[in-house]
């Protein structure tokens, strides 16, 4: 620096305020070129900040969109949901695994699973190899415990079935993957199917989704809690007093009981040997009744009939569904046997004055006999070995807390039971009658 100055100055000498002038502007230039290196420091901070997050929202807007996807595909009816994976509009991967992680969702709150069957996605390559698309194309579907599914358990919540899996699908299950549905879980039951709780002692309590103090009813509530809570668009249940049609009523679904052998149950567990009297019904449950008619419409077809030749070969009459000819139809706001809950006599008025509405004629009737039909057609068929089948059941088993009462009083002696009921026939004559049935036919 003195030989920049001495340069500078034509004596040599270093005038003192010249050299302060220039220590001043050294520091200066020194002080600028470290605040510029800190301010480029700094905005490449800010840069990656800014990169970070436009990362952030540019994700949040990915997740927003997929949610705003997924709440479009779940709030979709079957009908239209079908519709659009076989017009291609929507990928059957993103459907199932939207309803995989809404099922997810409700049965961590409800318990209304039983397991995921994995093999899904291979249903979901297989769909996507066919040239020729079913009725159910891409459609996840949940089925009840007991309809068998190659390579898993079907329970009934009963410990002795759980070292079987089964070997091959159910006809039913065949059929619905040849449509191009996509089994994707197995949903909970009560146990030995015998109850209008949903609850056993392997795999626990299932809940209403609506209440969590409530029951869904059974026994197919598993599949009443799923298809509520959202988890799943259509399932398959199963009835003989009530098990599609209870849940249904208790969860805000419709459900249908078809006429007993109208649709397969090979490979379907009866856990009763001999079976019961009353043979069981499979049926469809979902949000709506255009879904029920789709998966019957689906589920009737040659591959059926070819499969099941005990199955009545009628194929879903289209014609007669779509017709809008008025109909007659009757109607009863109770059978003289069962009390009726307000709730339920309003709504089959509401229903009643609905259909007048839309030109049909409603006739009201009373069911003949009822008394008759319940005790000595029901009852007594149903218990004529005295509840001997149904007992054979639990032994060795954990009896579920919910069906305890009812395993004790069949446990009870004969000679009691009819004691009881001669007791009781002033007082209580449906319970006498239904102890009486107990005895069995002897």
């Amino acid at each position: 620096m003195q030989q920049q100055l001495r340069q500078l100055l034509p004596d040599g000498e270093v005038s003192p305020s010249a050299a302060l002038a220039l220590l001043c502007g050294s520091a200066a230039a020194m002080a600028f070129w470290k605040w510029l290196g800190k301010r480029q420091i700094q905005e490449k901070m800010e840069e990656a900040r800014r990169t970070r997050d436009q990362g952030v929202k540019k994700m949040e807007k990915a997740v927003q969109q997929f949610r705003e996807q997924t709440a479009a595909i779940l709030s979709l009816p079957l009908v239209e949901l079908a519709g659009r994976l076989r017009e291609g509009s929507l990928s059957p991967e993103t459907v199932l695994y939207t309803y995989v992680e809404k099922a997810l969702e409700v049965t961590q709150q409800t318990n209304c699973l039983r397991h995921f069957i994995p093999e899904c996605e291979e249903q979901l390559q297989e769909i996507q190899r066919r040239k020729e698309k079913g009725l159910l194309y891409g459609v996840p579907i949940s089925i009840k415990d007991h309809i068998g599914h190659k390579g898993h358990l079907s329970t009934c919540g009963l410990v002795q079935f759980l070292n079987t899996p089964v070997q091959e699908d159910s006809v039913l299950v065949k059929v619905l993957k040849r449509q191009g549905a996509i089994p994707f879980a197995l949903t909970n039951v009560s146990q030995s199917l015998f109850s209008y709780d949903c609850s056993n002692a392997i795999f626990g309590q299932t809940l209403n989704p609506f209440n969590h103090k409530k029951s869904p009813g059974g026994s197919s509530g598993g599949e009443g809690a799923l298809i509520a809570g959202g988890g799943s668009i259509l399932g398959i249940g199963s009835d003989i007093g009530g098990s599609i049609r209870l849940p249904s009523s208790f969860c805000g679904l419709c459900g249908l009981k078809p006429t007993s052998e109208r649709l397969s149950s090979l490979c379907v567990l009866d856990v009763c040997s001999p079976p019961p009297p009353v043979t069981c019904a499979l049926g469809p449950m979902a949000r709506d009744v255009d879904s029920l008619a789709l998966c019957m419409k689906a589920l009737l077809c040659e591959e059926m009939f070819q499969l099941d030749p005990t199955v009545p070969p009628i194929p879903f009459n289209e014609e007669v569904y779509s017709s809008s000819a008025p109909l007659r139809i009757g109607y009863y706001d109770t059978d003289g046997y069962f009390p009726l809950p307000p709730c339920m006599r309003r709504a089959v008025h509401e229903t009643r004055d609905a259909l007048r509405a839309a030109g049909h004629e409603l006739v009201p009737f009373a069911p003949p006999q009822i008394h008759y039909v319940m005790t000595e057609l029901f009852l007594k068929t149903f218990f004529a070995d005295g509840g001997r089948a149904f007992l054979d059941l639990f032994a060795g088993n954990i009896v579920d807390s919910g069906l305890k009462p009812q395993v004790n009083c069949y446990k009870i002696p004969t000679l009691w039971k009819k004691l009881l009921a001669l007791i009781l026939k002033p007082l209580f004559p449906r319970l006498a009658d239904y102890l009486s049935a107990l005895c069995g036919m002897r």
